[in-house]
């Protein structure tokens, strides 16, 4: 799970849209970009979609995303990926 705390375009406050992440200043979950993306749509389209996102929000999570992602698939491996040797 991600830990949206640590990214600035996000919050989220009690009572609104349920508790869940939204995108700072506006009603639009976190979610809604990942599911839109997972869609096909591009950014542009989304940004279009949702206008109260910005897009240095969209972008910043999308950034947060892959930057956690790297860090969890980092902290699976006890070395670099240099480091692995592989039998045939």
């Amino acid at each position: 799970m991600l830990d949206w705390t640590q990214c600035p375009a996000v919050e989220r406050v009690p009572g609104k849209v349920g508790g869940v992440w939204i995108f700072k200043g506006t009603r639009v979950p976190v979610s809604a970009l990942f599911e839109n993306r997972e869609s096909g749509a591009c950014i542009d389209e989304f940004l279009k979609w949702f206008p109260g996102v910005k897009r240095e929000q969209a972008e910043a999570v999308l950034e947060h995303a892959e930057r956690s992602l790297a860090e969890a698939l980092d902290g699976l491996r006890p070395g670099s990926i240099d480091d692995v040797t592989f039998e045939a």
